[in-house]
């Protein structure tokens, strides 16, 4: 079958195929998070800064469980890579087959769970009385999308496996879009509030998930599969929850981190929480680059793996480290520069409490900015890792994080505030750093052993 469509990171320049492979994800990116900037922009501007902090105080949980669904839809796309790049395609097709049929059966039980049980979280987060009612209304609308949000990370990951970045995110744009204008209609022309900010939001997973779908079944042959190949199969399954699970772990492991110390921000106050949630916004802005890096080299690092060239993961990861300390720099130095008026697309001028979130909101992107090249490899290194297939590892990992989040949440937070708040992902990225070198270079020695590379 014809291959025309795809991209093989076996063969080439590391540093040109990084960076070509990642260009068209960072856009994507951008565009996912300017939506989310915009959303969060339509709500703090026209809704007021409680809307703002509910919406910001659904943060953690929404990583918990969204980070989750995405972290097994990356596992899921690590076997697709592997079988692509060692050339089985059709070992390949049975895993998209599926892969098809486990993200299905996971977004409906996740989709149901989550939806019915979110309000009783929000409040065990010890929530804000004045925001948790606007909070349980948009999260409950987005984990009851949570199937939109399967399918697009399983199709976007499927055509990002076989070395397509650019199709998902010209869908990614689409729907960008999609959001941004539902934003206005239904918060400005439908009074919906934040509920109708959330409803934009899963309509707008669904037209670019749909639209993923349709260009893997029309552009992509090698991806046709035969009757024989579309039946479930107990062995793949077995193999894609094997790798898919322990990444969404990692995700969620992760994330209960960071909801301990968004319980100890909402004991801060209202202001905290909007602080939080607005300069968390722009901080997501800033890690698209990480992210494009990451989800490059877990592709760059999959293909490879099915290859048997250890050697070009080591030249990809070196080729993506001088890309992303380069950006480390420039963005500390915007972020230095121009923060506040970022911050102030945020908050509106006219409200009483626009100068204290502002100040507090400067004071996180300075700290976290601080603190970019730890993050940098904590993404790198991982999702080198996790492509080569040992996401037990990226669990760990993961595990470093959560403990590191949690004991500032809990021990230092009470004793100096907000500052310390600040300080919890820098912890948690040095923590994740401190084991995730170790064991890369200790895989990628075992495997050139292996594979009889010098």
């Amino acid at each position: 079958m014809a291959r025309s469509a795809v991209r093989d990171l076996t063969e080439g320049s590391p540093m040109k195929l990084v960076l070509g492979f990642a260009t068209p994800l960072l856009f994507g990116f951008i565009f996912q998070q300017l939506y989310n900037i915009v959303d969060t922009a339509i709500v703090g501007q026209f809704l007021g800064a409680n809307a703002l902090a509910a919406v910001g105080s659904t943060g953690s949980i929404n990583f918990l469980i969204l980070g989750f669904c995405m972290g097994i839809c990356s596992g899921f796309s690590i076997p697709i890579a592997q079988s692509f790049g060692a050339k089985e395609e059709s070992d390949m097709r049975c895993f998209v087959m599926n892969s098809a049929y486990l993200s299905g059966a996971f977004g409906i039980v996740l989709a149901i769970v989550t939806g019915l049980l979110c309000p009783a979280m929000l409040r065990w987060m010890n929530t804000p009385a004045e925001i948790v009612d606007d909070a349980v209304s948009y999260i409950q609308i987005i984990f009851f999308g949570i199937p939109a949000t399967m399918l697009y990370n399983m199709t976007g990951g499927i055509l990002r496996a076989l070395g397509d970045s650019k199709t998902p995110v010209y869908f990614l744009v689409v729907a960008s879009l999609v959001n941004i204008v539902l934003d206005l209609v239904l918060i400005l022309v439908i009074p919906m509030g934040v509920a109708g900010a959330a409803i934009a939001t899963v309509v707008s997973q669904i037209a670019s998930g749909v639209g993923c779908l349709i260009v893997i079944k029309k552009r992509f042959p090698i991806l046709h599969c035969s009757p024989e190949e579309r039946k479930f199969r107990a062995l793949h399954a077995k193999k894609l929850t094997n790798i898919g699970i322990p990444m969404g772990l990692q995700y969620s492991i992760t994330a209960i981190g960071s909801v301990v110390v968004q319980v100890a921000v909402n004991g801060l106050g209202t202001i905290a929480v909007a602080a939080v949630s607005t300069a968390g916004r722009l901080n997501n802005f800033f890690c698209c680059v990480f992210d494009a890096l990451a989800t490059t080299m877990a592709t760059f690092a999959g293909q490879n793996i099915g290859a048997r060239k250890i050697r070009r993961i080591d030249e990809g990861l070196k080729a993506a480290t001088i890309l992303g300390i380069i950006y480390c720099i420039i963005a500390l130095a915007v972020i230095y520069f121009f923060s506040r008026a970022m911050i102030g697309l945020f908050v509106s001028s006219s409200d009483a409490n626009a100068a204290a979130v502002t100040d507090l909101a400067r004071e996180y992107l300075l700290i976290n900015g601080a603190f970019f090249i730890p993050l940098l490899f904590v993404n790198i290194v991982r999702l080198s890792i996790q492509g080569m297939g040992y996401t037990q590892i990226a669990v760990c990992a993961g595990i470093c994080e959560m403990i590191a989040r949690t004991l500032v949440g809990w021990l230092l937070v009470p004793i100096w505030g907000y500052t310390a708040a600040c300080f919890a992902s820098p912890v948690a990225w040095l923590a994740a750093d401190a084991f995730l070198f170790p064991c890369y270079f200790r895989i990628t020695r075992r495997l050139r052993k292996r594979m009889g590379e010098a």
